[in-house]
């Protein structure tokens, strides 16, 4: 694979300094200045570049690795050919997590459309009574709204709106396209293209002559160093606050509901949906696709499997799976019990259902 232009790899860092950035422990100290340049996948990492495995599947992929470096733990080690200097972390994906950011900094952040820009582009409006600290910049067609409040450092990136009132941290990146309303933003948050914060919830009193629209009036408060996905969208509360906690990372095309409480440090995969005044306690992670009811519960440090359906409240430390969502034991016993049937109806000559 070409480099990346996007992207391209910089000066370079010498493992030695690297390993001492990210704790991990170098083994073999001749070696320790070697130069880092990028980060590679297993199978095609070259010379100048760093990898990591977490798992014995990647044993195949190290017989065309020429990485520079591999990040492994204690029960990997043995499995590294003789030529390549091992890195000893006792959590690689969080040592490689560290390189990454070190290597590739400008990577951390959206990628800015103007980035010679200072201060307020020419091409983007600010409403007077809108209050910016130094080093606020705004990209070209974003528009900042009355009374709106953005703190230092922070980025408006090219054709993102901020709504009447809305109060952003600082250090902040909103990026290009999205918009906000209705919002308090904490800092250190990043909330990527196309996100719509803030907007109605979807709320229906059931009538004589239809749905009738039910007041919106809550807000949505986002703490400290959360992360927004491309297209995810937050509804502002009822009449009370949407809350997403401090550290919560929420990927690309997520929906949620009105008065939604999410706690400390979850994780959300794309395409999840959870339904009006649910409560999602700290340390929770949420697979792909999962749809949540609306009004339970799921307590602190839960994980729900991808696909599945929860329909009641989930105990703190619980796994749950399936559709409806119920331990994970509980969960694979049904599926093996399934597969079994469905294993015994083809040799008598059955058909499926």
């Amino acid at each position: 694979m070409e480099h990346n232009h996007f992207f391209p790899p910089r000066d370079g860092v010498s493992l030695a300094s690297l390993a001492a950035q990210i704790g991990a422990e170098l083994l073999d100290a001749s070696a320790g200045e070697r130069v880092i340049r990028s980060v590679a996948p297993v199978y095609r990492a070259k010379q100048g570049e760093i990898c990591y495995i977490l798992s014995r599947r990647s044993k195949d992929e190290l017989k065309t690795c020429e990485a520079s470096a591999i990040v492994c733990d204690k029960a990997l080690k043995s499995l590294i050919p003789d030529h390549i200097p091992v890195l000893l972390a006792a959590s690689p994906a969080t040592a490689f997590a560290l390189a990454g950011q070190i290597l590739f900094p400008k990577a951390m952040q959206p990628v800015s459309v103007s980035p010679t820009l200072s201060g307020v582009s020419p091409a983007a409006y600010v409403d007077p009574t809108a209050r910016l600290e130094a080093g606020v910049l705004v990209e070209p067609m974003a528009v900042i709204g009355a009374g709106v409040e953005i703190g230092e450092g922070s980025r408006i990136c090219a054709g993102a709106v901020i709504g009447e009132g809305v109060r952003i941290g600082r250090g902040c990146t909103i990026s290009a396209g999205a918009t906000l309303q209705s919002a308090l933003v904490g800092n250190n948050v990043i909330i990527h293209n196309g996100a719509r914060i803030g907007q109605d919830g979807f709320g229906y009193a059931p009538g004589s002559r239809g749905m009738l629209k039910i007041v919106q009036i809550g807000r949505v408060i986002i703490q400290d160093h959360v992360e927004i996905g491309a297209n995810t969208t937050i509804d502002r509360g009822t009449m009370d606050d949407t809350v997403i906690g401090e550290g919560t990372k929420i990927d690309n095309l997520v929906q949620i509901g009105h008065n939604v409480r999410i706690g400390r440090h979850c994780g959300i995969v794309s395409q999840v949906g959870i339904a009006g005044s649910t409560k999602v306690g700290d340390g929770v992670m949420i697979g792909g696709a999962v749809g949540v009811n609306g009004h339970i519960t799921i307590g602190d440090g839960a994980q729900i499997a991808a696909m599945s359906g929860v329909l009641s409240d989930v105990p703190p430390g619980e796994r749950y799976g399936g559709v409806p969502a119920r331990p994970m034991k509980d969960f694979l016993k049904d599926v093996a019990a399934a597969l079994s049937q469905s294993e015994s109806r083809k040799q008598k000559g059955g058909k499926n259902d």
